[in-house]
């Protein structure tokens, strides 16, 4: 079963003449596809996005954060969407995925990264050797923007109050950002993703680990990206492992 999420991921098996010291080295992709890996990342220390002090969600709990998230009217996207999108996977997970916003079918069931993207997103957790239901998956924004435009700042701000609580409840070993509206919302930064791969970005209020990677939407256009992200994922998982002090 997992050899076929692998090859949801471009990665076919090839024989190194060294160990990898990660635990997937029979689930490496093609030779020619490999990227330099670099020793220790740099670490970049990043602020957030501010929210106004009328609009937050400090100390609430899961059930709470959750409930407050489905009546918000804090920007104009309550006006249009069907369904919030709040999150879902497990509580106690070392991995937090966030993505950038619900698309339509996330907005008409309530749940994150459905269709193919949500389908090759399931392949590249399967390939680290999980579960789905075993990481955490939510997006920047908790309601989609009409015609699934990118969000404005009006809106990052208003939604980034909860994401920030749901960190801080899930304390998680790792951050993925996947795609660049997640990187910059959450790193309140604008590089390209060329030079926003590769390294650890550090998310201020808490001091967690941000690994950057493709959106599984771009990766189904640019499947030849598919390498580099399998590059990220095996970055996250040292970090996870305690490899990257």
């Amino acid at each position: 079963m997992r050899n076929q999420y692998l090859q949801a991921m471009g990665i076919t098996r090839w024989v190194k003449r060294e160990p990898d010291p990660v635990s997937v080295d029979k689930f490496d992709i093609e030779k020619e596809n490999l990227i330099p890996e670099q020793a220790k990342p740099n670490e970049v220390e990043l602020s957030v996005v501010q929210t106004p002090e009328s609009h937050q969600a400090d100390n609430l709990d899961w059930p709470s954060l959750a409930e407050q998230v489905s009546t918000c009217m804090a920007c104009d996207l309550h006006a249009t969407r069907t369904n919030t999108v709040f999150g879902e996977g497990s509580e106690q997970a070392d991995w937090l995925i966030i993505g950038d916003a619900p698309g339509t079918e996330e907005d008409l069931q309530g749940v994150p990264f459905l269709g193919q993207g949500g389908q090759l997103l399931t392949a590249m957790i399967e390939a680290i050797g999980l579960k789905r239901q075993q990481v955490y998956i939510t997006n920047s924004l908790k309601c989609r923007p009409p015609e699934s435009r990118d969000p404005d700042t009006e809106e990052t701000m208003a939604c980034h109050v909860f994401l920030k609580r749901q960190i801080e409840l899930l304390q998680p070993k790792v951050i993925l950002a996947v795609g660049l509206v997640a990187a910059h919302n959450l790193l309140e930064s604008s590089g390209p993703m060329k030079t926003m791969r590769g390294q650890t970005f550090t998310y201020k209020d808490t001091g967690i680990p941000v690994v950057v990677t493709y959106h599984p939407a771009y990766l189904l256009r640019a499947p030849s990206n598919k390498a580099k992200a399998w590059q990220d994922l095996k970055l996250a998982m040292r970090i996870v492992a305690g490899e990257m002090a």
